[in-house]
């Protein structure tokens, strides 16, 4: 299979043209490893080559999944396969290996997605760069001096180089939107619980944290939810289960929407003229399909909030530091990991569990004011970010601490609202700059309607296609 070809499918065509004979899984698999090994020593997305192991498992018989011999890359935080590395992005992690399946892997394996290797992610997903000091950084596509964001900066870049149509990814403050956003990808994530952590986990940092995919087409990113949504047995809750297959929200035209446009972030400060072209197109291409368009701001105030997060996800990576220095039978140290790292890890040791309470309690609060908010509209539309993509190095995270909290807490202007609130959210690449760089464009809607997001996506990527649009790599 010439890449020429395999670069024009998405996962769903793969698969067809798979169960259709006109291709075999061992030829996309080594389209997918030739391409990899092309361009991986330029943009640094995969860490770990589970090419012989990929190999095995087509040869062995996979299993008659919908997605049936399509590439796959699971990212290395948190989501483990039997007998291979999970280093979470740090040297803390070098030598684990995992000894069980996650849920969600048995889930994608039994869709009939064959894993390749496992992508880059800075150490513990706190960087919307992927810079890890394990791996050294990540590099966009688009542009390799630019960063492909973070966490999930290994997947996104993967795809948008093309080395797999869709890959996972985790979102605990915009980790799917924001290399979404950055790399032209379409990112959803999805609402609290929908996906599930078992057996590890009854959920991502204290529910701040969802897992799902990036993707070229939104059909993708709906048929990955299809496949791998729902609840296990121990779960302590789960999202309200689907009416139909998400798959059928992308096939049908979605009815006329109420969505509210914010020409501000959720800090109240302008947009960066890139970002704001983006959000007023975006709310034109939405209005000339029907939709009811006004302006209308939910009016949470994300500078509040963001302390609160990061009490959630300071003490829960203490607790992730502390069980490996545990199992290592070493006490903590300040070289094992990255200067940001240990830094989230002493703030983590000073949470109370009073704190720690009144910190979930306000991201409950959030997600009641925000479902209040949405009984007028049934859309947010906004920028996913503050900026076009930096250039590596603008997020330090083994450099000075207070500088990389302020540029983070600049950036993540948006994303983060919605982790706390648990509702549905997605980046949907409408936006260029005059440069070349991708810029993505947030949609949010009521929890437990992610249909209504990916129609309204299907719809906006009929409007204005974007999957032929790829970085020149």
């Amino acid at each position: 299979m010439r890449f020429e070809e395999y670069r024009r499918q998405d996962a769903i065509s793969i698969a067809g043209l798979i169960a259709k004979g006109e291709v075999s899984a061992e030829e996309v698999l080594e389209a997918a490893i030739t391409r990899a090994e092309q361009v991986n020593p330029v943009i640094n997305a995969i860490v770990h080559k589970q090419y012989e192991q990929a190999r095995k498992a087509v040869a062995a018989g996979l299993p008659e999944g919908p997605l049936k011999g399509v590439p796959f890359l699971i990212k290395d935080l948190g989501y483990f396969e039997t007998g291979e590395p999970a280093t979470f992005g740090s040297g803390l992690f070098k030598d684990f290996v995992a000894d069980h399946d996650t849920a969600y892997v048995t889930r994608c394996k039994t869709a009939g997605l064959v894993f390749i290797g496992r992508s880059s992610t800075p150490e513990f997903g706190l960087n919307p760069n992927t810079e890890p000091r394990l791996y050294g950084s990540c590099r966009n596509p688009w542009n390799l001096e630019h960063s492909p964001g973070g966490s999930s900066g290994g997947g996104a870049a993967a795809v948008s180089a093309g080395i797999l149509p869709v890959a996972h990814a985790t979102d605990g403050g915009g980790s799917i939107r924001i290399p979404a956003a950055q790399c032209g990808l379409f990112g959803l994530k999805p609402s609290r619980g929908r996906i599930s952590t078992a057996p590890d986990a009854g959920e991502g940092w204290g529910g701040l944290s969802a897992g799902h995919v990036v993707s070229r087409s939104v059909r993708d990113s709906a048929l990955m939810l299809d496949c791998t949504a729902g609840l296990e047995p121990g779960d302590p809750y789960t999202a309200p289960m689907a009416e139909r297959p998400f798959l059928e929200a992308v096939t049908r035209p979605p009815r006329k929407l109420r969505i509210a446009l914010m020409l501000r972030d959720h800090r109240g400060a302008k947009l960066h003229p890139e970002c704001l072209e983006a959000v007023q197109r975006a709310a034109k291409l939405c209005a000339d399909r029907g939709h009811l368009v006004e302006e209308a701001d939910p009016n949470i105030d994300l500078v509040a909030l963001r302390p609160m997060n990061n009490r959630i996800s300071a003490a829960n990576i203490a607790r992730s530091c502390n069980l490996r220095w545990n199992a290592l039978g070493r006490e903590p140290n300040a070289h094992d990991v990255e200067a940001v790292t240990w830094e989230v890890y002493r703030r983590g040791l000073k949470v109370s569990a009073v704190e720690y309470v009144e910190a979930i309690a306000a991201a409950h609060a959030v997600g009641r004011k925000m479902a209040a908010f949405l009984t007028s509209y049934d859309v947010v539309l906004s920028t996913t970010l503050a900026g076009p993509p930096p250039k590596l190095g603008y997020f330090d995270q083994n450099g000075d601490v207070r500088i990389f909290v302020e540029r983070v807490t600049e950036y993540l202007s948006v994303t983060p609202l919605h982790n706390a609130a648990g509702t549905p959210a997605m980046s949907v690449p409408l936006h260029w700059t005059a440069d070349g760089l991708p810029v993505g464009v947030h949609f949010a809607g009521r929890y437990g309607e992610e249909a209504t997001l990916l129609g309204l996506a299907a719809e906006l990527e009929t409007a204005q296609p974007w999957f032929d649009r790829v970085a020149a790599l």
